[in-house]
């Protein structure tokens, strides 16, 4: 890198030179990849992730990905597993090591730790030849790219390397796992992540807490139930199945003689309604496109199940 480029040009060399590492590495994938993502799928403890500087905190990373997506996984220092934490780390667990040179002196204890307990030791590295390679039952092998700085010695493509390759790791078995949908929410509660991935069932108003009257009900009985359950709306079924809506638009369409008449002369016939195993962000699209305020939860079968306001969505993060 010349001292005369703009930070732009120094960016764009940056970037160039670590996706080319990756390309290499796509290409080249380490051989015992297949063989790694089996042996951590048989894995009845943790995946024990550790590294030193830069490759902890990619270590750290990749654990958190992995225990995200369905497989445990913790990271440990290996400072403090000198002192202590080595306790963390038994026999019913493989471990990953990351070291860009392999003979990171921090990762001793760790080494001979698996080897006495017969742990499963994978290592991330660039040289085969290294100690941490020896001594490990598989090798993931980095690129021989170079670094990307300007002296060549800051670790960036290679933690950038590390990265794909625990990320790789991580979703591999989170696929072959059938890890889904459902199972990535129970990890993500919170949050967005959490929020988008909610089902309208799991925030849906149901029993007596629905605004439900039947076609023959005067509109006086209607009205009463329609304030007192604050909603806006009201449903219209026989027989538990969802017949129309009563909205607070259909009140001033016929307000000029509302009292002679009946839910069901009043009722907008086949309304919107949405599915209780819905996503909760589809609901809110629903409600936002045809700028409604709720909507109806209908099974398969026509039946209703239940009622979602777009304050339910708002209060559970959806936005």
């Amino acid at each position: 890198m010349s001292a005369t480029q703009t930070s732009t040009q120094i960016a764009r060399e940056v970037i160039r030179i670590e996706a080319e590492a990756l390309v290499a590495m796509q290409a080249a994938l380490p051989a015992d990849f297949d063989a790694v993502v089996a042996r951590l799928l048989q894995v009845r403890g943790r995946v024990i992730v550790s590294g030193m500087g830069k490759s902890g905190h990619i270590a750290a990373k990749i654990a958190a990905t992995m225990a995200s997506t369905g497989s445990p996984a913790q990271y440990v220092h290996p400072g403090e597993a000198s002192h202590g934490d080595l306790g963390m780390i038994t026999d019913q667990d493989a471990v990953i090591l990351i070291s860009n040179s392999g003979e990171t002196r921090e990762l001793a204890d760790i080494i001979a730790h698996t080897r006495r307990f017969a742990i499963p030791l994978i290592a991330i590295t660039k040289k085969a030849d290294s100690t941490l390679a020896q001594q490990a039952d598989h090798l993931l092998q980095l690129p021989d790219a170079p670094e990307a700085c300007a002296i060549g010695m800051a670790p960036t493509t290679s933690t950038t390397c590390t990265m794909a390759l625990g990320d790789a790791l991580a979703v591999a078995m989170m696929r072959l796992r059938g890890f889904e949908r459902e199972n990535f929410l129970a990890f993500h509660p919170g949050g967005t992540l959490g929020a988008q991935l909610l089902r309208v069932s799991s925030v849906m108003h149901t029993g007596a807490a629905l605004p439900v009257v039947r076609e023959a009900t005067p509109m006086g009985e209607t009205l009463i139930e329609m304030t007192a359950k604050g909603f806006g709306v009201a449903a219209v079924a026989e027989g538990g199945r969802l017949l129309g809506v009563i909205t607070d638009g259909d009140l001033r369409r016929n307000l000029s003689d509302l009292m002679a008449r009946s839910a069901g002369e009043v009722a907008t016939r086949n309304p919107r309604s949405i599915a209780p195993e819905a996503l909760l962000s589809e609901a809110l699209g629903v409600m936002n496109t045809y700028k409604i305020s709720a909507l109806f939860a209908v099974d398969e079968d026509g039946m209703l199940r239940g009622l979602v306001h777009i304050h339910d969505a708002l209060r559970a993060g959806v936005a």
